[in-house]
């Protein structure tokens, strides 16, 4: 690969993976907002052992729509890519590592979402983000 196609795909390369977690996420998010409200995700919370059900579930909610916006501009990636991996983790242990691996009831979606996330903790959102835009500008307004 020439150094022109790896820059191009340095830039790009991130964006496929942001847009399908973000919109993941959002969706999940915003079913909690506008679907089950907090009353029912504090109920879920609850029956999941959660002290605090209804606190967690305002967390969540917030969590999952601002984390689903950030990944999707590439806004405060690494922050949100770790928050949200943190997310996951604590769904897998509390509510699917009884399920096994597969899916109805097993972990790998959420493992899935963890491995995206933690690699946007590690590696950030690519070239094409505001977070991207932000560092140039910065660069330039430096001595």
């Amino acid at each position: 690969m020439n150094s022109a196609t790896n820059g191009y795909l340095e830039k790009w390369g991130l964006l496929p993976l942001r847009l399908v977690v973000a919109l993941v996420f959002f969706m999940h998010g915003g079913q909690k907002v506008l679907y089950f409200g907090v009353s029912g995700v504090s109920d879920m919370l609850s029956k999941l052992g959660f002290v605090y059900p209804t606190f967690f579930a305002v967390v969540l909610m917030i969590i999952e729509v601002a984390g689903g916006f950030a990944i999707l501009f590439g806004l405060f990636t690494r922050i949100a890519g770790f928050v949200l991996a943190v997310e996951m983790a604590i769904a897998i242990y509390v509510a699917r590592l009884g399920g096994g691996f597969f899916t109805p009831y097993g972990f790998e979606f959420e493992l899935t979402l963890m491995g995206a996330c933690l690699t946007f903790a590690a590696v950030g959102a690519g070239g094409a983000s505001l977070d991207a835009l932000m560092a140039r500008r910065g660069a330039k307004a430096a001595p």
